[in-house]
């Protein structure tokens, strides 16, 4: 058993209130038990987390997952968000089962403890879609597909951390174990997935304090957003509900990602026209480039997620149609054919977050294979769009 003395701590004071700071690691045995050491002394008045709603629900109710609307994640646009999600809580869980641990004991414990003690429990930290959202606002769509394969390559991988590696990390300014590798030295992700936080996080402390005016806060933290919380209360610059709707307000999406393709189906149309009117045999030959490009790389994407053979067909025949028409994307269609084809059992999504710990367990859960088969159908739909398109004009100017 480590010595749990080793917790980081920080107090801050605002005016008649005191704050402490307790930094932790998400997958740490010691962390948990230092929680529990410094809650049953009875110390302290009120208990906040670095949880949001969302994650606080998953935490206690994992079976959650069993109740979502796939088509409904899907049609909303937020399929790569559960992946995203899926893919985080798979590289934590990674971690945790190599020390026997769950991830967030540390969590766990807080919560507990603040129930059976009918202290006041607060949830500090921004809605994980919301920091998703402004991590991706931040990027440009390149850097987006490099993050997001870096985080499912991440499942693939077989090196072990040791317990006191993990420990180690508590004495970095950045200590989000799944993003770790991922947001060092890189301010367009530090500062949405790490500074935000730090000031929203500390903007929810002021704001908590103001309202039901705790005397002895004990706050459960992981350790890489101690030092800027700290500053941060400290700083006081503004009102906290200023703070908190400033950084809760989603990026703009911009016009001419949104444009893009439909000057894509402008161009591709008039390459059509031009065709038939030089001659039709050349009119059809371009239409049948169309088809053969961006139905075969969009059935190709599907058949990689192992796709039922008849939504693999479905993703050869909708990708030049729906390509065509924005509004409605392949991987729509072949994500409706592959849950019609094989409807996701209870036990799929009951077995979502473990299997998904594994590369294997992407394709071999329903649900799982599902986002697949709609990812990567799109992914080969977007690219057979372009392929296609340049095939088309190197027709004409041939």
């Amino acid at each position: 058993m480590q010595n749990s003395e080793q917790e980081p701590r920080i107090e801050v004071t605002l005016g008649d209130s005191r704050i402490t700071l307790l930094g932790t690691a998400h997958v740490s045995r010691a962390s948990a038990e230092k929680v529990t050491e410094l809650l049953e002394t009875g110390e302290y008045d009120a208990v906040a987390v670095e949880l949001c709603p969302s994650r606080y629900n998953a935490l206690l109710n994992p079976d959650s997952l069993a109740k979502m609307d796939l088509f409904k994640v899907l049609r909303e646009g937020r399929g790569t968000l559960v992946m995203a999600s899926l893919a985080l809580g798979a590289y934590q869980q990674r971690l945790a089962d190599q020390f026997g641990i769950e991830p967030g004991a540390e969590q766990r414990e807080a919560i507990r403890i603040a129930r059976e003690s009918h202290r006041p429990l607060m949830l500090i930290d921004r809605e994980i879609s919301t920091t998703l959202k402004r991590v991706a606002g931040n990027l440009p769509w390149w850097k987006r597909l490099g993050l997001f394969t870096g985080l499912l390559a991440g499942i693939l991988s077989k090196e072990e951390v040791s317990e006191s590696e993990i420990e180690k990390l508590k004495e970095g300014d950045i200590l989000e174990t799944t993003f770790a590798e991922f947001a060092e030295d890189r301010q367009d992700l530090y500062v949405p997935l790490i500074d935000e936080r730090d000031r929203y996080m500390a903007a929810r402390l002021r704001e908590e304090i103001d309202n039901k005016g705790h005397e002895n806060l004990l706050v459960v933290i992981g350790a890489g957003h101690m030092q800027g919380i700290a500053r941060y209360l400290q700083q006081a610059d503004a009102p906290p509900q200023t703070i908190i709707a400033e950084l809760d307000r989603l990026p703009k999406p911009s016009r001419w990602p949104k444009l893009i393709p439909w000057l894509i189906v402008m161009l591709v149309l008039v390459g059509f026209a031009v065709g038939f009117l030089r001659s039709p045999d050349l009119g059809w030959q371009l239409v049948a480039d169309w088809v053969l490009i961006n139905g075969g790389l969009s059935a190709f994407g599907a058949a990689l997620a192992a796709a039922h053979p008849l939504t693999v067909m479905t993703a050869f025949l909708a990708a030049p149609l729906t390509s065509l028409n924005p509004t409605i994307g392949a991987g729509m269609v072949t994500a409706a054919a592959e849950l019609y084809l094989r409807k996701p059992t209870v036990a799929d999504f009951s077995k979502l977050r473990s299997e998904t710990t594994s590369l294997k367990g992407w394709w071999h859960n329903r649900v799982s294979r599902t986002l697949l088969v709609f990812f990567l159908s799109t992914l080969g739909s977007a690219a057979g769009t372009y392929l296609a398109g340049f095939r088309i004009f190197h027709r004409l100017a041939g």
